[in-house]
């Protein structure tokens, strides 16, 4: 199974951005499906963003578009999130996953907090 890091997490004032980083143990972007979750306390997980791996068409939850962008770079094993106009509503912790067929692999995610 593939391992999963994220990274740029962090703390960023209302109305800042931050760009997360995903990067896989060995090349499998090129299949299945790629996204974004997050898990805010008391509140179950949810999907932010996702991209396929052919076209790379992607598609956002309501609460982020405009704001958030996903992005991958085959060549660098790395699904980006680029997170603009941050709000503090979008304090969580960041997940990635990837999905080929039944199988699921998860990072560790990385904490983002939005406060001023």
């Amino acid at each position: 199974q593939v391992q999963l890091v994220e990274s740029g997490g962090g703390l960023v004032q209302p109305g800042g951005s931050l760009r997360l980083s995903c990067t896989a143990s060995r090349s499998v972007f090129s299949r299945g499906v790629q996204g974004w979750y997050r898990q805010a306390p008391g509140k179950q997980r949810e999907l932010v963003a996702v991209i396929t791996s052919g076209g790379g068409s992607a598609n956002y939850a309501d609460s982020v578009k405009g704001r958030f962008t996903i992005s991958r770079d085959n060549a660098k094993n790395t699904v980006y999130l680029q997170m603009n106009s941050l709000k503090p509503e979008d304090t969580a912790v960041y997940y990635c996953n990837h999905k080929v067929g039944v199988l699921s692999s998860w990072g560790q995610g990385t904490q983002v907090t939005v406060s001023s």
